[in-house]
């Protein structure tokens, strides 16, 4: 079967090694168009622009797929389209366009976050099982009939970016054995049963940490928002970025945001139990050592978070 694969960033790289792997003809690649990185601004190709070249894939480059795009899918000769972390909305005609349609990889367990952030927001939430669906691309955001999904149970100190490299490999070979399914021609998309929950793109103000807040969902935000956007706080009127953090509950006599040294540990009061800090990052410095940072100051104790 000839596939049409859409993606951008190197979680969804994964996927297009799997399916050449699996003897899938890829005939083409699309991607979002090369984007300014770096303090230079340097004009880069995307993660999965990057893989295709080194393949020798064919690619196609663009932030939007209008008419003009939809013609050159379809002068591939794609018979569907497998869509990883594009990061644009397939028109309907596009839809139409392939025998298949496309089949969406999305990393969360439909209709639980549907969105751009569904690992963000699952581990914000708390949720102990984590995930992946193949489902049928509509136009509604992720709300398409879903063809198969795969689990995995959260582990303590998970952060966003540490499972979506998990899922990224392992929902890569739900999305090969969809497609292969479907060439098989004994695939069989079920409507997604369930309350839908959303899981909008993280901005700044999503990391940003409210000490009066009990520890374990302070500690869930942070796991979150890393790497991005990031957990963060006010000191001195600057924003102090939070790094890994763990849960104190024998420390429970301290103020929201109030530092203290704990043996050799900083520890940092929540609207529950002690927070100790393992990583920071001072503004305009990178990040350290909780500990190397305490050590730098006159006094712990006189230091609030806001």
């Amino acid at each position: 079967m000839k596939v049409l694969f859409a993606g951008t960033p190197a979680v969804a790289v994964p996927s297009l090694d799997r399916l050449l792997e699996a003897g899938f003809e890829v005939v083409s690649v699309l991607t979002r168009p090369d984007a300014p990185l770096g303090r230079k601004r340097v004009l880069t190709p995307s993660p999965v622009a990057q893989r295709a070249e080194e393949l020798g894939l064919e690619t196609i480059k663009a932030s939007r797929i209008t008419p003009e795009v939809t013609e050159q899918i379809v002068a591939t000769g794609a018979e569907v389209g497998a869509i990883v972390a594009f990061g644009g909305l397939v028109p309907q005609s596009a839809l139409d366009a392939l025998d298949h349609g496309w089949i969406n990889l999305h990393f969360s367990l439909l209709p639980a976050w549907r969105g751009a952030a569904p690992v963000q927001h699952a581990l914000i939430n708390g949720d102990d099982v984590l995930g992946a669906s193949t489902f049928q691309l509509e136009a509604g955001l992720d709300t398409g009939p879903v063809f198969g999904t795969m689990t995995e149970t959260a582990r303590p100190d998970d952060t966003s970016g540490v499972v979506l490299e998990r899922l990224a490999v392992s929902g890569a070979v739900l999305l090969a054995q969809t497609l292969s399914a479907i060439a098989a021609g004994r695939a069989e998309a079920r409507p997604q049963e369930g309350t839908p929950t959303l899981a909008p793109k993280l901005t700044l103000e999503d990391g940003r940490l409210d000490w009066s807040l009990p520890a374990l969902s302070l500690h869930r935000r942070a796991r979150g928002v890393t790497p991005e956007p990031g957990a963060w706080t006010e000191l001195d009127g600057q924003r102090f970025k939070i790094g890994a953090l763990a849960l104190r509950p024998d420390v429970r006599d301290l103020a929201p945001g109030t530092l203290r040294l704990v043996g050799k540990s900083v520890v940092v009061g929540t609207g529950s139990h002690g927070l100790e800090l393992l990583e920071v990052q001072p503004s305009g410095k990178r990040m350290m050592s909780a500990r190397d940072w305490a050590r730098g100051l006159a006094a712990l104790e006189k230091v609030t978070f806001a």
